[in-house]
């Protein structure tokens, strides 16, 4: 199975970085205040950015090293070029 790490972009410009196996299903789930606490009432939510993974623990190495990063730094990440961006 395929992880994919995500950032999203939250309705008051905070960046939160995660890992899944689907972003499509797991953004619904934040969208439905079910997901991380963090995002409870911060939407709406964009997904800003998306990374292919070899697998889950690939997946949770990316999410520690791109949770290090400054603000700065993971908004050069999603401006790319970068692996899979999107917007």
């Amino acid at each position: 199975m395929a992880y994919w790490l995500y950032i999203l972009r939250c309705g008051d410009g905070a960046l939160y970085t995660g890992i899944t196996g689907d972003v499509e299903r797991r953004l619904a789930v934040h969208q439905s205040g079910k997901g991380a606490k963090y995002t409870r009432g911060r939407g709406p939510l964009t997904v800003v950015y998306r990374e292919a993974c070899a697998d889950k623990s690939a997946a949770l190495r990316r999410e520690a090293a791109v949770k290090r990063l400054s603000r700065a730094e993971k908004l050069a990440l999603i401006a790319g070029p970068g692996p899979l961006s999107s917007v």
